[in-house]
């Protein structure tokens, strides 16, 4: 009998200190909940007083817009100056070909000339 009590002790203890545990991990689980809500409340509280956020989206538009403008004036400049490159290029192109098209639209002309005489002259 005195076995038997020893142990209804000794389970009783384990289980005394094994609901203390789960009452101190619920304590613990309940203290992050409420710290959680209380950061939250706070983050969103300044958000809405210390953010007008359309302001500051305009404002950081602008901000940048001033930053790159100096780059996009540069961008352009070397634009303009590429596409009158190219112009130059171009004309330089067209003014070496024509000769040759004007030669190969002759020869071309003799061809279609030598090939219609030939033609007439078998018809006859």
């Amino acid at each position: 009998m005195k076995f038997t009590l020893i142990a209804t002790i000794v389970v009783l203890a384990l289980a005394h200190g094994s609901l203390a545990q789960e009452l101190f991990d619920m304590e613990r689980i309940g203290q992050y909940v409420e710290e959680m809500k209380t950061k939250m409340t706070k983050d969103l509280t300044e958000f809405t007083r210390n953010n007008d956020l359309a302001t500051q989206a305009q404002t950081f538009l602008e901000e940048k817009k001033n930053e790159m403008q100096p780059m996009l004036d540069q961008f352009q400049e070397q634009l303009k100056s590429a596409v009158a490159n190219m112009e130059t290029q171009a004309t330089n192109v067209q003014t070496q070909i024509q000769p040759i098209m004007e030669q190969f639209q002759l020869q071309l002309e003799a061809l279609v000339k030598q090939v219609t005489d030939k033609a007439k002259a078998l018809s006859n």
